[in-house]
């Protein structure tokens, strides 16, 4: 298996061979085009072309190692290299001509995130994370929000959009966060919500219900950042399905407290 380094290099070639064709292709606009994995929860084979691209060249670059992904292989095995992709977040987004979607790839051996790339594909901007050597965007390594105050606050979130069952709770976690926090923002990407949780631009965010390749890349960027990724419990997310809750130190304490309270 190659150095750290050399797989967050090999993710990044990956992403970026997909990035390119999510610029270029034609979005596919008429609905009966798109798959449906659930309510309001598309595929199309834009979501599959851009996850075999990435598969060639991961496998191309690594041989021998396993992906987890949304399209071709989504059972989560956490044995050796294992490669977590999301080769389009923000399907919804990319449907309708919203440029905020993102190719997420992050690399995990026996179970823990080594490196993470996610590439904003409109703007062809590229975050990458090594565990234990910082989360970057280009030159400038990242680090967590410093406000404290939830007035100073802006507060990513994700609504509940496929599975209902749960949404009373959302919403009464949602009331005690908007009626506190200087704002909230759902922006259809949780692994660009994640890189703006790194960058600082979100003091927190947190989402009900996600998947491992939405999350995989975007926790080790703002892990490496300074912040903390974890459930609803406080407990830290290894590579799984499931309640996300990140934040910078302060910040991820206070939206704990307003997720208990609110149940």
């Amino acid at each position: 298996m190659a150095p750290v380094n050399d797989l967050v290099r090999l993710a990044t070639a990956a992403a970026r061979r997909a990035a390119d064709y999510l610029r270029t292709v034609d979005r596919p606009r008429d609905p009966t085009l798109w798959g449906s994995k659930g309510p309001a929860d598309w595929v199309t084979e834009v979501d599959r072309n851009s996850e075999e691209m990435i598969s060639e060249v991961l496998l191309g670059g690594e041989p021998g190692s396993h992906i987890v992904g949304e399209e071709l292989s989504p059972a989560i095995t956490t044995t050796g290299l294992v490669w977590i992709v999301d080769p389009l977040d923000g399907t919804t987004n990319f449907l309708h001509g919203v440029p905020v979607f993102a190719v997420s790839i992050a690399a995990a051996v026996d179970g823990v995130l080594e490196a993470g790339v996610v590439l904003h594909a409109p703007l062809d901007r590229c975050y990458r994370a090594v565990r234990g050597a910082g989360a970057w965007l280009g030159d400038k390594r990242l680090a967590v929000s410093p406000h404290t105050e939830p007035r100073h606050c802006l507060i990513g979130t994700g609504f509940p959009y496929s599975d209902f069952t749960r949404l009373d709770e959302y919403l009464r976690q949602f009331a005690r966060v908007v009626s506190q926090a200087g704002g909230i923002r759902r922006a259809g990407s949780a692994a660009l919500d994640l890189a703006d949780v790194a960058a600082g631009r979100f003091e927190a965010f947190w989402e009900q219900r996600l998947s491992a390749w939405d999350i995989a890349a975007g926790t080790l960027l703002v892990r490496e950042a300074g912040g903390h990724v974890t459930d609803f419990s406080g407990r830290d997310l290894g590579i799984e399905h499931g309640e996300t809750l990140a934040g910078s130190p302060a910040m991820h304490a206070w939206m704990l407290h307003q997720i208990r309270e609110a149940k």
